[in-house]
């Protein structure tokens, strides 16, 4: 910055000695008054460039200060599965609704606690060029491994707790790591997304087109849509998203579908927009994005995020795979499912070893018929 003052001195002196020189309009005089006009031309656009590299690193760092962080290493020690494929990647993308602060406001204050709500492990081969997105049904009664909570703090395993109360208990860390032990599938990086914040980022987007083969009734407080194309915006797309009651067979399943198909429609509303190619829609919706967003310490980074998703700019989301993982209602409670097997080991063993999905892997005896 001492360079670009000392720059602008020196061009100040340069004008005010012109104006005492003798009247230059001779030939070398055009020529001399040609060189000074493009030094100062060209000193204007080094203090642009200077300022708009000054205005995009307090955009860096706004952004990068956004993110919050969990190093799963330290969380969860060395008790996990090993990478099988190097080249792949298994991202579990936790959809978090606190119900409180700005997700209480959109609740009205009327439910209290913090909840996991989405869950998906999303497996990306090598290559990158395709991707599959397997949904954990929140009901699903799992074994909650020993884990350490939030604050370092030991939690005890347990068995038949609903998956979803792993993470009002002990957080993204055990949430990682109870997927990893019912699935044998290292988890390579951990992404969360506060419910408030993915309103936000609807709205950065101007809102997602979505089609209903069949209306939504709008029961208990869920969207009440008609059959058809709809265009979303940010607060109707949060409630597109945990409608449950109202749609299909009111069971959490159902609602899993509409979560999938409104990833879908989202990733695809990204790419025909060529967010990417439009860098100030690229900033609003970075900045809506990351204020929701909670990431292993290895994504911690605005630039390693970035890295990340150019490295995943192969992937067409229209080839998208979207698997539930097979469960079977509960013998015990019937308003519970429990993992159904074989066809949940199949669909793991895909998924480890980087291979295709076969579809006696895809059935669910829980949405049978």
């Amino acid at each position: 910055m001492t360079d670009t003052v000392g720059a602008a001195d020196e061009a100040a002196d340069e004008a005010a000695a012109a104006e005492a020189r003798p009247d230059e309009s001779g030939p070398g005089g055009r020529r001399r008054r040609g060189r000074r006009v493009l030094r100062v031309g060209l000193l204007v656009l080094a203090v642009l460039v200077l300022l708009a590299a000054g205005g995009g690193w307090w955009a860096y760092r706004h952004l990068d200060g956004n993110i919050d962080s969990v190093d799963l290493d330290r969380a969860i020690g060395d008790d996990r599965p090993k990478k099988v494929v190097a080249g792949a990647q298994n991202v579990l993308v936790l959809g978090s609704d606190s119900r409180a602060g700005a997700n209480a406001e959109l609740d009205h204050g009327q439910v209290s606690g913090a909840r996991s709500d989405t869950a998906m492990l999303v497996h990306i081969p090598e290559g990158r060029a395709r991707a599959t997105a397997v949904s954990i049904p929140r009901d699903t009664l799992v074994t909650r491994p020993g884990c350490k909570d939030r604050d370092g703090e030991e939690v005890a395993s347990a068995d038949r707790v609903m998956f979803n109360s792993i993470y009002s208990l002990a957080g993204p860390a055990c949430v990682v790591k109870t997927v990893e032990q019912m699935s044998g599938v290292r988890v390579d990086h951990f992404v969360e997304v506060d419910f408030a914040g993915f309103k936000g980022l609807v709205d950065a987007l101007g809102g997602v087109t979505v089609t209903l083969d069949k209306p939504m009734s709008g029961a208990k407080g869920g969207l009440k849509l008609d059959a058809g194309t709809h265009r979303l915006n940010g607060e109707q797309s949060l409630k597109f998203v945990r409608t449950r009651y109202g749609y299909g067979d009111g069971s959490d399943l159902g609602r899993i579908g509409l979560q999938q198909q409104f990833m879908m429609a989202m990733l695809s509303e990204i790419k025909q927009q060529d967010v990417f190619g439009n860098p100030a829609r690229l900033y609003r919706l970075a900045d809506a994005g990351t204020k929701s967003l909670t990431t292993d310490s290895e994504l911690g980074s605005l630039t390693a995020l970035a890295d990340f998703a150019q490295s995943m700019k192969g992937v067409d989301p229209s080839t998208m795979e979207t698997i539930m993982l097979p469960v079977a209602y509960d013998k015990v409670d019937p308003n519970r499912v429990v993992v159904a097997r074989p066809q949940a080991d199949q669909l793991w063993e895909a998924v480890r070893n980087d291979r295709p999905v076969p579809a006696s892997a895809k059935k669910s005896p829980a949405q049978a018929g």
